[in-house]
């Protein structure tokens, strides 16, 4: 089947279906799946708006409100997870995943479906390692920290994807699995993104929950976005005592959503020709769920997974044939992810807009048909009554206020914050201290700048604005020189077939720009702390946490 992937959307999906619907005319036939990287922004209304962690100028309505109300409807199955720039409070409804909108899937905190016999997992947010370990208390309406730490992943969702034994052919992440820039030509990406050599050099750019997660997954392919960079790398996994050979994950990172930028990747993936044209639950990741409800934590302070050290009566929760048998009883033998859309919010109304919106912690009815159905607790009740009882919600100012035992040293089992890439990548929406005394979200004000409409010129034809779809590069795997040729730098060569080599599950087909138009010379500038570090820098359209 095809399978688009897409890198920041940033709430631009008429823009993105557009570019779909070019795709479909230009290639082989039409596109069977969308899948989005992150960054998403499911905004339904101001108060939304709200709630995503970037400076008020950078709160626009664009069009998901449009799919979201029934005016649109997505051209094709659309799954996405969760980034840093997210509508959190409707995220925060559906913490094991659920729809946003018809045809569009939200995959949850972390979670697995199936798709034509293709298993797709996925975990949202990004990874701060002061945050790692504790639990998931944060709810509307947040404070300037809650804002941004409740997209930080946490350990539980990790630890539960741990669990999954069955293969795993595709998985999302917003940001990247640490150390994957080592398997892909490593050379062409520092000279394009020379901010992130230090961390290169380190080994400290990525996630290292991701790169956990890759190492014991091993899916076919690994999509990833947040860095604002086309990227492809090739890692060949170590045999295991069941193997004859080491398996091989294929990364790609992709682009934003803008003109002339490599944010969306057409693929030919294989399928299942027997299996159902919709969108199915995965019943071991539904044992999973069901054997690990008791490890929730809605706390703030710091714990730990259960190992295999001494402390724990219990650290093996993958599922049995046992529990997956009970999942499929409680499912009555239908394991169809049910069409059950309902709006939990108002729309927004262009022609009434409305600044003063009250923020409410809403329970999502797919949640609770979800855990009631499965047997399984809902995070978000848990939540309410922590918050009824100790007044949890609202109170987390600084990192590390709610009592916990551990020292600001042993924040995390690994020793470095992995995403400090992101305070030094210009191309990203920075969130500095600074301006967070200015602009940050708190309980007690609302956001007076109003929401916007996308211009007419915003809206522009796409034939006009926006570049073509490109390939994945046939070389992938980069020598220990990275003396290999860029594939980056064949992209811009208008015309040119992209040869997909031996890969005979890639697309190929050629790559041109959509028009002749070019960026703009001037890009809006952020302040910054650290002015010498950008100096060099011409891609500055924005920065973030």
């Amino acid at each position: 089947m095809r399978v688009a992937v897409a890198g920041c959307c940033h709430g631009e999906l008429d823009k993105i279906y557009e570019t779909l619907a070019l795709a479909e005319r230009r290639g082989p036939g039409p596109v069977d799946l969308l899948l989005c990287c992150g960054d998403f922004q499911a905004v339904r209304n101001e108060a939304d708006l709200r709630c995503m962690a970037v400076p008020p100028k950078y709160r626009h309505m664009q069009t998901f409100y449009r799919y979201y109300s029934g005016e649109k409807k997505a051209p094709v199955l659309t799954i996405f997870i969760g980034g840093n720039h997210e509508a959190s409070n409707h995220l925060q409804e559906l913490p094991y995943g659920g729809w946003v909108a018809p045809n569009i899937y939200y995959l949850g905190l972390a979670g697995v479906v199936k798709y034509r016999g293709v298993r797709i997992g996925g975990i949202s947010g990004i990874f701060k390692s002061h945050d790692y370990r504790k639990g998931h208390f944060e709810c509307p309406p947040y404070n300037s920290s809650t804002i941004r730490s409740i997209y930080h992943v946490r350990n539980i969702e990790v630890y539960k994807l741990k669990q999954l034994k069955q293969p795993v052919h595709i998985f999302l992440s917003h940001d990247w699995p640490r150390n994957i820039y080592h398997y892909g030509n490593k050379k062409q990406l520092l000279k394009t993104k020379s901010f992130f050599r230090q961390e290169v050099e380190n080994s400290t750019l990525g996630s290292p929950a991701a790169s956990e997660l890759l190492e014991h997954l091993k899916p076919a392919y690994w999509f990833s976005a947040h860095l604002h960079v086309k990227f492809a790398a090739l890692m060949q996994h170590q045999a295991t005592d069941k193997e004859q050979a080491g398996k091989e994950t294929k990364f790609l990172a992709l682009d934003k959503c803008l003109p002339h930028r490599d944010f969306l990747q057409v693929l030919e993936i294989e399928h299942d020709p027997s299996a159902p044209e919709y969108l199915e639950y995965d019943v071991e990741w539904l044992a999973v769920l069901r054997a690990t409800d008791d490890l929730m934590n809605v706390t703030g302070g710091l714990w730990n997974m259960p190992e295999n050290n001494g402390l724990h009566t219990r650290w093996d929760y993958s599922a049995t044939e046992e529990a997956m048998k009970d999942v499929m009883e409680k499912l009555n033998h239908d394991p169809r992810i049910p069409c059950n859309f309902s709006m939990t919010a108002a729309c927004y109304d262009p022609s009434k807009p409305q600044t003063q919106v009250q923020l409410v912690h809403r329970i999502s009815p797919q949640t609770t048909k979800f855990c009631a159905q499965l047997g399984i607790t809902d995070i978000n009740v848990m939540i309410q009554k922590a918050k009824e009882e100790h007044h949890l919600c609202g109170e987390y100012v600084q990192q590390g206020d709610l009592g916990t035992d551990d020292s600001e040293e042993d924040r995390s089992e690994y020793n470095t914050d992995t995403s400090a890439l992101s305070s030094i990548n210009p191309d990203e929406i920075m969130l500095d201290e600074e301006e967070e005394e200015e602009e940050a979200v708190s309980t007690h004000s609302d956001m007076n700048t109003p929401s916007v409409e996308p211009s007419s010129d915003q809206a522009s034809d796409l034939s006009t604005s926006f570049s073509d779809i490109r390939n994945l590069p046939s070389s992938m795997f980069v020598s220990s020189d990275d003396a290999s040729r860029s594939p980056a730098s064949e992209e811009g060569k208008s015309g040119e077939t992209v040869e997909c080599g031996d890969e005979k599950d890639l697309v190929e087909f050629s790559v041109k720009r959509l028009s002749n138009e070019h960026e703009p010379e001037q890009r809006k500038r952020i302040k910054r702390r650290n002015q010498a570090i950008y100096a060099a820098v011409d891609d500055e359209d924005a920065n973030d946490e």
